[in-house]
């Protein structure tokens, strides 16, 4: 087969690459510049798309022997997920720009140029296992990458591979280091690759501007204090809210609403953060077709945590769930994922962006956020 082999400068893109050339296969290797005026440096393990990680991957491609090219998709990366992202954020949603990634630059627009070029499937180094169409989750637990990569459709998993997914870091490391590889010990990306300096609300602030509105006491309707805009507010968030000391009970207040229209954060206790139900559009179903009846499984809906067994269904192009035990901090924007448990790592069965949740403390819907 004819493989392209996405490489973003890291351990487990250079490995998956190398992986592939193992197995036989007619290997090039890419690295998208995703950033109009990439950073000579990387700051730690802050960002990524670096002038420092375009050479670590052409690096890698030579010690494999494959040929290396780099494509800028710099326009479409900050169309598809910089401008959605800042979007969301004023409209007072939560959103995941890796998920938005993996579904619009690296398996639809780099995808689509690699088919049209006679490549059969494109390589990364994601962290989940993939076979027969099946995606299931990594072996290793702790850098499993399913979540943000069950927004991929049917079609798009056709095409895709991840050879590291079944094998944990540590070994992937080790590996790297006995195949010559020098980014072996190069620390891992975290945090937002387009904002290396990891503050989101100056990075929100600057290309939304000052929208004046008010942080409002959920339970007295009093209002507390006053704020520059919802973009620098999330779901639970308990620190910044420029409010003075704990509720009238003495207990912690957190974010349990926004209300982007009015410019109105609602805080209150922890047990308004609580939701057993949650309303979902734009669902992605990974076999390709919607299930016709309720499915027993598990949700997950933040990329590390915020797992609960559930009850889900197809409802029009989203999904409803029903969560067998409560889950807190929710928010719109964010997806919420299906598996099915299985031995073998559980199976996604479909993803869709969070609408609604149902409260705990309310049993009613909290709306639209």
């Amino acid at each position: 087969m004819r493989i392209l082999a996405a490489m973003s400068g890291g351990v487990d893109s250079a490995v998956a690459a190398a992986r592939v050339v193992a197995a036989g296969h007619d290997v090039v290797g890419v690295h998208l510049a995703l950033s109009s005026a990439p950073g000579t440096l990387r700051t730690g393990s802050r960002g990524c798309c670096s002038k420092e990680d375009a050479g670590d991957a052409r690096r890698a491609a030579d010690v494999l022997g494959i040929p290396f090219y780099v494509w800028d998709f710099a326009d479409r990366f900050k169309e598809d997920v910089i401008d959605d992202f800042v979007e969301s954020y004023a409209a007072g949603q939560t959103p995941n720009p890796c998920l938005r990634c993996n579904e619009k630059i690296k398996f639809s627009a780099l995808a689509d140029r690699a088919v049209a070029l006679g490549f059969d499937a494109v390589a990364t180094g994601h962290y989940a296992q993939l076979e027969d169409g099946v995606l299931r989750r990594a072996v290793d637990a702790d850098k499993d990458q399913s979540y943000v990569l069950a927004v991929l459709t049917a079609e798009q998993l056709s095409r895709a591979m991840f050879p590291v997914g079944d094998t944990p870091k540590e070994q992937i490391r080790a590996e790297a280091e006995a195949r010559g590889l020098a980014v072996a010990n190069k620390p891992d990306s975290h945090d937002i690759c387009f904002i290396p300096s990891g503050d989101t609300r100056a990075f929100l602030g600057a290309r939304i501007g000052v929208r004046p509105g008010a942080v409002v006491d959920a339970d007295s309707g009093q209002v507390l204090a006053e704020h520059e805009g919802v973009h620098g507010f999330t779901i639970g968030q308990r620190k910044g809210l420029g409010i003075s000391g704990p509720g009238p009970d003495g207990r912690p207040r957190y974010v349990t609403a926004i209300e982007p229209e009015t410019g109105t954060v609602l805080v209150g206790g922890a047990e308004r953060l609580q939701v057993l139900s949650i309303s979902a559009d734009r669902a992605v179903w990974t076999s390709g077709t919607a299930p016709t009846g309720p499915i027993e499984g598990v949700v997950q809906v933040r990329a590390h945590g915020g797992i609960a067994p559930a009850v889900v269904e197809a409802v029009g192009t989203g999904m409803q769930v029903t969560l067998r035990e409560p889950l807190t901090g929710v928010a719109a924007g964010q997806a919420v994922v299906v598996y099915r448990p299985d031995p073998a790592g559980d199976i996604v069965v479909g993803s869709a962006t969070i609408t609604a949740t149902g409260s705990v403390a309310t049993t009613e819907p909290l709306g639209d956020r």
